[in-house]
């Protein structure tokens, strides 16, 4: 077990089965010169969407704050998935955080935070990473987050 699989199970976090794409995509790009790009993750739990609807509205912003923890989890499978080992991630790079926002729902930044306490908390300073954190009037599915990620590593 990698040390940052050790980390994770010491916080009580477990890794979903790796997530396949759902359209005409695919889940993570590395390059040649170590950086991977993972596509965007949304809180689907078992097959099934955890939470559904509009920040603001049908889900509150403490659901989507979890919603975007899950989101990170599926991040981390993915990134382990296509590197093999996520002791040789160097760095989270950037996150990309899209909120389905309810009209006058501002907290985009709070919800995301999931995301990224989440990510600093497995990867330490290494999980440190540069982000967006934006409303947007849909997502696919209904879901309340998706979020995406760039990584680097060796």
């Amino acid at each position: 077990m990698s040390n940052i699989e050790e980390r994770m199970k010491e916080l009580g976090l477990e890794l979903p089965e790796c997530p396949k794409p759902v359209g005409a995509y695919v889940p993570a790009v590395a390059t040649e010169n170590g950086i991977i790009y993972i596509s965007g993750q949304t809180p689907v739990v078992k097959g099934k969407l955890l939470y559904k609807g509009k920040v603001g509205k049908e889900v509150s912003k403490q659901e989507a704050y979890e919603a975007a923890k899950i989101c990170a989890l599926r991040l981390i499978a993915q990134l382990k998935y296509a590197v093999g080992d996520l002791d040789r991630v160097v760095r989270i790079l950037k996150v990309n955080g899209y909120v389905n926002s309810e009209g006058d729902f501002g907290e985009q930044p709070c919800v995301i935070n999931g995301a990224s306490e989440l990510l600093e908390a497995v990867f330490q300073d290494m999980g440190k990473h540069a982000r967006a954190a934006v409303g947007v009037s849909t997502l696919p599915g209904d879901a309340p987050v998706e979020v995406e990620m760039v990584a680097s590593y060796v």
